[in-house]
């Protein structure tokens, strides 16, 4: 397994693709922005995307979809159903991502021979997500290096944001924390110094 890292548009989103080096194939997280530049790096990684996998709907982190879908018309994109219009999210923020299949808590998507998780973390938006794959977790804008995301947009919760990430924390072992922004961190480090993350885990710890 490979993870790379590309910041694209305006205020540097962290797209993601996962890769599966023995099959050759990846999924692409998060595509933001910048479709032609994610679409490069695909091609020098030498794998072939199966899956867009979206960690809330927010058009900073969609907005690179319908490109890269030109690119591989065939190529399955998915997104939590609670962070679309049709559940009543505002275009403007959440824009329409046709065609998307839909993942909820507990669910699995493969790439190849890796398996992703898919954790509903809402708090951020009411669809957010976080995408456990081996020792790597993409925590999109829920858990940041040292911070968490905002909950000043719709659907956004500071009382299910706290509940998201103390789950986040209480997860077993030291993980690598691939935020939606910002650096890259780890599970262990977080829970020693992210005061949002340790406050989350002493409301859940008994």
């Amino acid at each position: 397994m490979k993870v790379q890292c590309l910041q694209v548009g305006p205020i540097g989103t962290n797209c993601y693709l996962l890769c599966d080096e023995e099959n050759k194939v990846c999924a692409v997280v998060d595509p933001g922005d910048e479709a032609a530049r994610i679409a490069l790096a695909v091609r020098r990684s030498g794998c072939t995307p199966r899956v867009v996998l979206l960690t809330h709907g927010h058009y900073d982190h969609t907005g690179g979809v319908a490109g890269l879908r030109r690119e591989y018309p065939g190529m399955a994109v998915y997104l939590n159903r609670e962070d679309t219009p049709g559940a009543g999210a505002p275009e403007m923020l959440f824009p329409t991502v046709p065609d998307t299949l839909h993942y909820a808590e507990g669910d699995t998507v493969q790439v190849g021979g890796l398996t992703v998780k898919v954790l509903h973390t809402p708090g951020h938006s009411k669809g957010s997500v976080s995408l456990l794959c081996g020792d790597v977790l993409f925590s999109g804008d829920t858990l940041f290096a040292g911070d968490c995301g905002r909950t000043d947009l719709w659907g956004g919760d500071m009382e299910q944001m706290l509940h998201s990430l103390g789950r986040l924390g209480l997860l077993d072992g030291d993980l690598t924390v691939c935020p939606g922004h910002m650096e890259t961190s780890s599970l262990e480090l977080e829970r020693k110094r992210n005061p949002w993350l340790r406050q989350g885990m002493r409301m859940l710890r008994p």
